[in-house]
């Protein structure tokens, strides 16, 4: 069987896997800064583009090539380009695709630093930005403009979780020749795959899912033919958001056991969805798994799995939310998302503080929205801590607010 013919779970382990000096099993870290050459002639080939090999590590590294082969492969592309965060592949897109005077669309719920960048250091540059709701394919078609270059999605969306039609996305926008970029963060390409669905770009937060466990900082961005690789290739060269060899080795550590991590958030993540949605203290209850999911249709179709990503109202506001997070123990009140481990934060105030009030409120990201990211625990030991917490809400006798 050749690689490529097999399963998802398969390549999870073996993707970006190659021959390695000693018959090395997984790829080595190869912890240098430079590489030298054979003869000066040999060097000019390399610089020349003549002739493959290394030259520096921020133009290319063996170990940073492997994890960019792994995902480009898990996600259907040609090729990666590892990122030192998830922002710097949000920058590294924005600043290949666009020039002074072009327009981004972008869906309201994003990451709150993606809304920053774009309204401060690319409006600086002359890009200009307009936020809608990327679920309503109607705002799609009316927020197009004749200088649209890019339409930027997170599906499901930060900390909303609405879905957007990924496929009548891309069609919009290739019909009025603009890019479909897709922030995949949320769900991975274990459970949805864009390029599937006409996306052009994807990208991630390698910190999340990818990863996995909670110790690493990184992005990916994944593209679907050559001559797009080599301008972002020129364009993270000379920004040098560039991840390093350790990180990279530790991410491509972490994929092999995406597929098992994926199947545990997303079976937790039910169980604790509906859970929640039945507590008489949880005013809403917003999760791609349940059937009151506004696109829940929609996630069937697009999506291998839920996710591992709730978002919830309590019925006594901020206030509640906020006796809720410090009464937690076993959940962990942090930032992030994506880990083995179960995390709780408040965008409002935290993630999503930057966007400032008017930005969160068009996004639907509420003072008393609560996030939610399941890790792979027992799920009843993660129920318990929920009920206790709960219950010290309830002793507060909060009215609504």
């Amino acid at each position: 069987m050749e690689k490529n013919d097999s399963s998802f779970e398969t390549k999870c382990v073996h993707a970006g896997v190659g021959e390695y000096e000693f018959g090395a099993v997984v790829p080595p870290i190869y912890q240098t800064s430079t590489f030298k050459f054979s003869t000066v002639q040999q060097g000019a080939k390399l610089f020349a583009g003549e002739e493959k090999g290394y030259i520096y590590t921020r133009m290319a590294n063996p170990t940073v090539e492997a994890l960019e082969n792994c995902v480009a492969e898990l996600e259907g592309g040609f090729k990666a380009l590892g990122c030192a965060s998830g922002m710097a592949a949000i920058h590294t897109v924005f600043a290949t695709i666009t020039s002074a005077g072009d327009h981004v669309l972008c869906s309201s719920a994003v990451y709150g630093p993606t809304t920053t960048l774009l309204n401060t250091i690319l409006k600086k540059f002359g890009v200009e930005a307009d936020y809608i709701d990327t679920s309503n394919l109607e705002e799609v078609r009316k927020g197009i403009r004749p200088n649209t270059k890019l339409v930027y999605i997170e599906s499901p969306g930060n900390p909303t979780l609405y879905i957007s039609d990924i496929e009548e996305i891309s069609k919009i926008a290739h019909k009025n020749n603009a890019v479909t970029v897709v922030d995949n963060t949320f769900m991975s390409p274990a459970l949805q795959r864009p390029l599937e669905f006409g996306a052009d770009i994807v990208l991630h937060s390698l910190t999340k899912f990818l990863n996995g466990h909670a110790d690493v900082v990184g992005g990916v961005i994944v593209v679907k033919d050559e001559e797009t690789y080599k301008n972002f290739r020129k364009t993270l060269n000379q920004l040098g958001g560039v991840i390093d060899p350790f990180n990279s080795f530790l991410v491509h550590r972490g994929i092999k056991t995406l597929s098992i991590r994926m199947q545990r958030h997303c079976e937790n993540s039910q169980v604790i969805a509906e859970f929640l949605e039945k507590h008489n203290l949880i005013k809403k209850v917003i999760y791609p798994g349940l059937k009151s999911h506004p696109q829940y249709n929609l996630g069937l179709k697009q999506h291998n799995g839920h996710g591992g990503m709730i978002t919830f109202e309590m019925a006594g506001g901020f206030e509640a939310g906020q006796i809720l997070m410090n009464s937690v123990k076993l959940c962990q009140l942090a930032v992030s998302l994506g880990g083995v481990e179960t995390l709780i934060q408040h965008p409002a105030s935290m993630t999503h503080f930057s966007m400032g009030k008017e930005a969160r409120a068009a996004g639907g990201i509420t003072e008393g929205l609560v996030r939610f990211s399941i890790g792979i625990e027992n799920v009843n030991d993660i129920i318990k801590d929920l009920e206790q917490a709960l219950q010290r809400v309830e002793k507060a006798n909060l009215s609504e607010t």
